[in-house]
Formats: C-alpha cells, structure tokens, sequence
C-alpha cells in the first residue's frame, strides 16, 4: 500500500510539474507576443505565471530556455513506444505524430505556434534551437533503440535517427510553408509526414 501511495504521489508531483512549465511558458509567449522577446524580463515572466523568480530559475535556466522547452517530445516518444509492434519504425512515428498533435485543442495549437514562430524570429533562438537538438536526437535515439531491442550505441540506430531527424529539419528550415498559423504548423505536419512516408518507401529500414 504504501508503494502505491508513493507512486500516485510521484505521479502528482509530475502532473504539478508539468503544469508550472506550461503556466510559465505560456505567460511568457504572451509577454513576448505583447512587448516583444528582447523587451521581456524573467521577472515579469515570472508575475505573470504566478511564481517567484527563483521557481522560474527552477524551471527554466535562461529566457531562452522558456521558448525552446517542447512539452510535446515526450508525449511522442511515449506514443511511440506504444505503437504496435508490427509497423516499421517510421510508420509508429507518423502514428505517434497524429496522436499527439491530433489530440491537441486549438489553445495547444496556438501555444506551439506562437513558439515555432518566435524561433524561426529571434536569431539567438534559432540558434539554440540547432544546438538542443541533440536532445530531441538523444531521446528519438533511445526510444528507437528500446522499441527495436538495441543498444543505443548502436550505429545502425543512431544512422536511422538521425536520417529521420534529419527530413524533418529540412522540411521546418527550408519548406516553403510558414508555420506563423495554426494553418502553416498543420501544412508543416503534413510535410513532415510526406518525408517519413518517402523515407518508408525508399526502404529506410533497421
């Protein structure tokens, strides 16, 4: 009983979590649509969210760190790992991307929007950007690597999430689609999932 306890409180402490980052986050996007990204302070980031600074600092190390945080990576990689066995990697990846983004509401929509739009706008932005990818490469990498029952070392793995990674970069950078609307960031999904599907075809397989 008192491991159940222990896990339901693990579990509240998650989901408490959770909703500080996306409070925060989402005071933060307001601000900075409002009076600009460079005018922006934490500590005004902070009022708005309702916490002090030292809990934004706890949250989120830098100004930058607010916009480039992707509440929605994790959700994917769980998507992912619950896709059924039978479908290639790639096809549990363009599944695991229409349950996740198909599940958000319109607020979500908007939310992630505002945040793609300020990094493709504020140059430091984009720049991080690049460099935490390797996160997002990191995580891809684990998640394949556990669905398949590799090591994460392993290089076919490693190729593979990076060929994915990849495609997709491309199709966000250079794509012709802007992703400034709720309309752009769902021709963007679209694009995406037509590179996973060429990829597929062209038998990207592990």
């Amino acid at each position: 009983m008192a491991a159940v306890k222990e896990i339901g409180l693990s579990g509240l402490r998650e989901r408490k979590k959770a909703k500080t980052h996306e409070a925060i986050q989402t005071a933060a996007l307001r601000l900075f649509r409002e009076q600009g990204y460079e005018t922006t302070t934490i500590e005004q980031i902070a009022e708005a969210a309702e916490v002090s600074p030292s809990t934004f600092f706890r949250y989120f190390p830098t100004k930058e760190d607010v916009v480039i945080h992707d509440a929605l990576d994790p959700l994917l990689f769980a998507s992912f790992a619950g896709q059924p066995a039978e479908l290639t990697p790639i096809q549990a990846l363009r599944a695991s991307m229409a349950d996740v983004f198909g599940a958000l509401t319109p607020e979500e929509l908007a939310l992630e929007v505002e945040r793609e739009e300020l990094i493709l706008d504020v140059p430091e932005l984009r720049a991080r950007m690049l460099d935490d990818l390797a996160k997002t490469f990191q995580g891809f990498a684990g998640a394949l690597a556990a669905r398949l029952g590799r090591p994460v070392d392993d290089i076919a793995v490693r190729a593979f999430a990076g060929a994915v990674l990849g495609a997709g970069l491309a199709v966000w950078l250079t794509g012709s689609v802007s992703v400034s609307s709720a309309e752009g960031t769902i021709d963007y999904l679209k694009d995406f999932d037509a590179a996973m599907a060429w990829l597929d075809e062209a038998g990207l397989r592990l």
